[in-house]
């Protein structure tokens, strides 16, 4: 049996850079979106914005590992990860 090394990919920096100019965005959601992001950012202790941030990383990890020609998914507790992501 052959074993793959583990990688680890630790997700890019969310966190805004005060050296860096900013861009502020607006947004229109759905009332039901707009719970689920305040039900998410409780669950982080964070902001909107840190759910959205944090879901850009996520989206742009899964864009590279398809691309990649890998998969993409969540793994029951006791399956072997090839890549974890941490970070988040």
């Amino acid at each position: 049996m052959r074993l793959r090394r583990k990688e680890v990919v630790e997700a890019p920096g969310f966190v805004a850079d005060p050296d860096k100019p900013r861009v502020r965005l607006s947004l229109d959601v759905s009332q039901e979106l707009n719970e689920l992001l305040e039900t998410l950012s409780s669950e982080i202790d964070g902001s909107k914005s840190d759910v959205l941030r944090k879901g850009i990383v996520l989206m742009e990890i899964l864009v590279k590992a398809r691309k990649a020609g890998k998969k993409f998914g969540v793994a029951e507790k006791d399956q072997v990860l090839v890549t974890e992501i941490v970070g988040l």
